[in-house]
């Protein structure tokens, strides 16, 4: 009970310490200052699209572009939303985003109005224009002091096409009268202008009614507030942040508090330790002391009989492994052999194509010629159609096509050979892996193919599911049991039948039967146990299927053995589907190298 109240007292006083922690690191003020920044630039933004507007409203150039500010500021929009804003923003965010899609329409029909203006500007001008010429004209044939009247008023209303759109109001009217003015001025003076001043009076009249439309729209495009909207956005996260400031100031304090009064706690708590700390090291050196001695004298034992266990393991390992190295040396030789000869044949094949192509080498050279002599060039197309007949009729082609798919087909079969051989020798065998053991059964009868040579080997592999185990282990074991029942053989028709099923619903079983001596029943009870051996002296250390049992115990698994003797033994090896926890921990680790007795 006590030691369980001071635990609970520790955590308590961990979790207290923990909060104020929290509260104190709460709150990513970079975020805010980076969304403040953006409302800056916002704003920015914002003023500049308001004299732009204004600029080219009073523009009718055309030459300076309009800048896509309702993009550039939604992209700074987009980064705020995009950016977890918080409460206070979050509220102001659709505020801005309505805001700025409405001044972005505004701006939209403020700018196609400014486009039917500057229309409006362009065919006024060329009215006015026509008018001063003929006006020019009429004024060697006429009364000039008559038409000066008519030419000042023309004069006046081409000033007021460059007025700017906020004086446009005051004078519309004015102009309006200047035109009814102009038209009778010009009719009196010239009859002959009457038509040129009806027209003038026209277009203007047209630009008068485009920048009224034109004026309406900048004054809705100025009315918006958005960067009110701004300030008041940019004055309420400034308010959030200052405010959460103020909050982590205040438990900062009480987090420096609380923690001065756990150093003072922990001081007292550390006077207490090293005292008990002193009287526990006297107790702990004694019995270091008397551990060392009985440690010792138990890793002396403990490492000679490690030191001869190895020996004897590593001794039988190399001995396997030299007997199936040797034996899928033998294995190799055959497919060598042909693809040798393959190699060779199609070497002999080789000047004759050599030939062909230096002949046609030639032809080539003496048609590329300008000007090639005719006898050279048929003797160069003879020599090379005879030296294709002859490859034809020689089927050299197919010859060599045939010829390097022997070399492959064997190449192949001597990598299967050399993988399957790598395989079984590499050095992260004890990898935990899925594995499906059928495929396993089939490499491990290939690479014993040396031993079982005159054995009849009957393959009856089920539907089974992978498992997850340490491949080259579960390979290992069918190999030692494989060698065991090839070295068991007495009768003249010898066969081994390998059979794989499933054994319910989480594991696999496979079976290796053969006909051969058998084991005595006395012997069975002691196949598993280390040294020993039914073998003749000299050609078994007994070894093999103790560590196959380990292996396969290691893995959840059981093996099992029925034998008669005289007329053969079955080899059940038992594999759940999925590991011991403790196996796929270590990796698949083996306590002791698998080899086959």
């Amino acid at each position: 009970m006590r030691v369980a109240l001071t635990a609970l007292g520790a955590a308590a006083l961990l979790a207290a310490l923990a909060f104020l922690f929290v509260k104190t690191a709460s709150g990513d003020f970079r975020h805010d200052a980076g969304a403040l920044g953006l409302l800056r630039e916002m704003k920015e933004l914002d003023t500049r699209w308001d004299d732009d507007v204004e600029r080219l409203a009073n523009d009718f150039s055309g030459a300076s572009p309009r800048a896509d500010f309702a993009t550039m500021m939604g992209r700074l929009l987009g980064e705020l939303d995009r950016s977890s804003p918080g409460p206070a923003l979050a509220r102001e965010l659709p505020r801005l985003k309505a805001g700025l899609a409405e001044k972005e329409a505004a701006g939209r029909a403020e700018a196609a109005a400014h486009a039917k203006s500057a229309a409006a500007v362009v065919a006024a001008r060329a009215a006015l224009d026509e008018f001063d010429r003929l006006a020019a004209a009429r004024a060697t044939v006429a009364r000039a002091p008559r038409l000066m009247g008519a030419a000042v008023l023309a004069s006046e209303l081409r000033a007021s096409l460059g007025g700017r759109i906020d004086a446009f109001g005051d004078r519309r009217a004015a102009i309006e009268r200047d035109l009814v003015a102009l038209r009778g001025e010009a009719g009196a003076a010239d009859p002959a202008l009457a038509e040129p001043a009806e027209r003038v009076q026209s277009a203007l009249e047209g630009w008068v009614a485009a920048r009224s439309t034109e004026l309406d729209a900048w004054r809705k495009y100025s009315f918006l507030t958005l960067d009110g909207r701004i300030d008041l956005t940019a004055r309420s996260l400034a308010a959030s942040i200052d405010s959460a400031l103020d909050a982590k100031d205040r438990w900062r304090a009480y987090l420096f508090a609380y923690a001065l009064a756990l150093l003072v706690a922990i001081g007292y708590l550390a006077s207490r330790v090293v005292a008990t700390q002193a009287a526990l090291r006297l107790a702990n050196e004694d019995l270091e002391r008397r551990v060392a001695d009985r440690t010792r004298d138990l890793s002396a034992t403990l490492k000679r009989l490690q030191e001869s266990e190895a020996q004897l393991v590593q001794t039988e390992k190399m001995s396997s492994l030299g007997q199936m190295v040797a034996g899928v040396a033998h294995e190799i030789n055959s497919p060598l052999a042909y693809v040798k000869n393959s190699v060779a044949t199609a070497r002999d094949r080789v000047p004759e194509l050599r030939d062909a192509l230096e002949k046609a080498e030639r032809l080539l050279a003496t048609l590329h010629n300008p000007s090639p002599d005719p006898a050279e060039l048929q003797a160069c197309f003879d020599s090379l159609s005879q030296r294709l007949d002859h490859l034809r009729s020689e089927h050299a082609l197919e010859d060599l096509d045939a010829l390097t798919l022997d070399g492959l087909h064997g190449i192949d079969q001597i990598v299967e050979l050399v993988t399957n051989l790598r395989n079984f020798s590499r050095l992260d065998r004890s990898k935990v892996a899925s594995f499906n053991v059928n495929e396993g059964v089939r490499a491990t009868l290939l690479i014993a193919k040396p031993a079982l040579r005159n054995v009849e080997v009957e393959k009856r592999l089920g539907d089974i599911p992978s498992i997850t185990c340490s491949p080259s282990q579960v390979n290992q074991v069918l190999l030692n049991i494989l060698n065991n029942a090839a070295q068991a053989m007495d009768k003249p028709r010898r066969r081994i039948t390998v059979t794989t099923r499933q054994a319910g619903d989480s594991a696999i079983a496979i079976e290796v039967e053969d006909n051969g001596k058998g084991i005595a029943a006395e012997a069975l009870p002691r196949i598993f146990d280390p040294f020993y051996t039914t073998k003749e002296v000299g050609k078994g250390t007994g070894l093999g299927l103790s560590i196959a049992y380990k292996i396969v115990t290691q893995h959840g698994g059981h093996i099992d053995v029925r034998s008669t003797e005289g007329a053969g033994t079955a080899v059940t090896v038992t594999l759940p589907v999925n590991p011991p926890a403790e196996l796929v921990a270590s990796g698949g680790e083996p306590q002791t190298e698998a080899v086959h007795s």
